[in-house]
């Protein structure tokens, strides 16, 4: 797992749209990278709709706010469609960013285990910089979680 005080590793990967989203264009913004398991799950969802209901506030930070799951553009798009989320879903089809940020691993679920994403978020500060960890995420109230610790 990337420790907070860490550059945050690059990335190039699509949103829901196919538009090509890249790390290092992302200087100079703060960032909020949420790695979550699902599309359309009930606590993903839960997740996703805590950062919709904060986004305003995000954004009058000038905080850049990104989902990322293993889950295609199209299933992306179907998400941020049915839940009208007002920022990007990215495409780790592969989980090379995943791996990249250490939070793809083993989980277990009803007595089975199986590889997945861990739900964690990073915040990402001006020059590239891990500033935040968050693992054990409790996704409904997770935003503001996120909104305070980039307060401080």
């Amino acid at each position: 797992m990337i420790k907070e005080g860490s550059t945050a590793p690059a990335f190039k990967t699509t949103d829901a749209n196919g538009e090509t989203i890249s790390l290092k264009d992302l200087r100079g913004q703060k960032v909020v990278l949420y790695f979550y398991p699902k599309d359309d799950t009930p606590g993903c969802t839960k997740e996703a709709c805590s950062f919709r209901d904060e986004f305003a506030k995000f954004k009058k930070r000038g905080i850049t706010v990104f989902g990322v799951s293993p889950d295609s553009e199209a299933s992306h798009k179907k998400f941020e469609t049915k839940y009208k989320l007002p920022f990007a879903l990215l495409a780790d089809k592969d989980h090379a960013i995943a791996d990249a940020y250490g939070v793809w691993g083993e989980k277990k679920f009803m007595g089975r285990t199986y590889m997945g994403v861990h739900r964690t978020t990073f915040l990402i500060d001006e020059k590239g910089k891990i500033k935040k960890v968050f693992e054990k995420v409790k996704p409904e109230d997770h935003a503001s979680e996120v909104l305070e610790a980039f307060a401080g």
